[in-house]
Formats: structure tokens, sequence, C-alpha cells
């Protein structure tokens, strides 16, 4: 992080001279990746310059995979991370999140310097979820060394030495359960 812009800036003047580049971000690249910045800074500073953008694979797709299907119905995704997002928007987000009973994506949990945001979060999601609330955790998703663990909203402060900045939690919602291991949250389906 903080590097960003002067990465896109020179991908763009490599464009420029004539190369083909490729600016490479993990996920997705108009996820919380770089796609955005990339747009932004052709259309100010390079109007015309061609620019495609290829998906990848999001972060919760593939922990939503792991978990089993906690993302069956309507989701929000909200990053925990203050770098470019005041923290009184982040904390308003996850309350309307949690409010309106979305299954909430959680990225950029916590790093080595914001370690108070994701216990700030759960305290805000505690107000409109229950304790047994399925969350699921998911760590290097698809990745070497990857680590998942599925707890509840009550007890997922027991693992929070264990989550980084690679790590994403899925929280349920009011109808999201666990059997099996896996995370369901019901699409509403009639199953008769």
């Amino acid at each position: 992080m903080t590097g960003e812009v002067e990465r896109c800036r020179k991908a763009i003047e490599f464009a420029r001279e004539g190369d083909t580049v490729a600016v490479v971000s993990s996920g997705d690249s108009g996820i919380y990746g770089m796609a955005g910045l990339i747009l932004e800074l052709v259309e100010a500073e390079s109007p015309g310059l061609k620019v495609d953008v290829i998906p990848g694979v999001p972060a919760f797709a593939a922990a939503s995979a792991i978990l089993g299907a906690p993302l069956m119905h309507d989701f929000a995704s909200v990053s925990l991370s203050d770098l470019l997002t005041d923290w009184a928007l982040i904390e308003e987000r996850v309350e309307a999140a949690a409010k309106a009973d979305f299954v909430i994506v959680l990225y950029n949990p916590k790093s080595s310097k914001r370690v108070e945001g994701l216990s700030k979060a759960v305290d805000i999601m505690l107000k409109h979820r229950s304790k047994a609330t399925p969350v699921g955790i998911v760590k290097n998703a698809t990745r070497d060394n990857e680590a998942t663990a599925v707890t509840t909203l009550g007890e997922v402060g027991a693992h929070y030495a264990a989550i980084d900045m690679l790590t994403i939690l899925i929280v349920g919602n009011s109808s999201s359960y666990v059997r099996s291991g896996r995370i369901i949250t019901p699409r509403g389906y009639s199953l008769r």
C-alpha cells in the first residue's frame, strides 16, 4: 500500500511509449484492486489510451466457495482499511449492512497497525445480529498456507490473532446456518 499511484503512472508511461503493459492485482482488479485507479489516471492524464480490465477471481468468491454457500442471498462487502476511507464512514457502512440483514464480507480486517477496527465492526454487527450468527474466516484463499475456520459472531474474537490483511471474513445473515462444517445462506427456495 501507498505506492499504487506511482506504480500505475509508470505503467501508463510505458503504455504511452507503445509498450503493452499489464498491471496485476490480487483477486479481481476491479474489486479493491488497481483497475479503478488506472482508469482514473488515464482519464485525467492520458485520454484515449486503451485500457482493458481483465476479470479475476474475487477473494470473496474464492472464500465463499471454500466455506460452502454463504453468499446465496444479498450481501455487502466492506473493507475495514481506513487508509483511503475515513473510519466513521466504514462504521456507517457496517451498521447499514448489519441493520439491513445483508450477509457481510469483510476485507482488510486487520493489519499490524490497525488492530481495533475488526472488534469495533463486530460490536456494531452484534447490535443487529445474534451471537450465534455464523462467521467464516478464510486466510490466503486458494493460495499456499490457506487456513479456514467456521465460528460465530459471538466467538470470532478467539480468532483475532490469526486474522490479517490476507483474511476474508463472511458474516452470515439472520437465515444463515452451518451444516457439516459449511455455511449456507438459503436463497428462499421451497424444498417441499
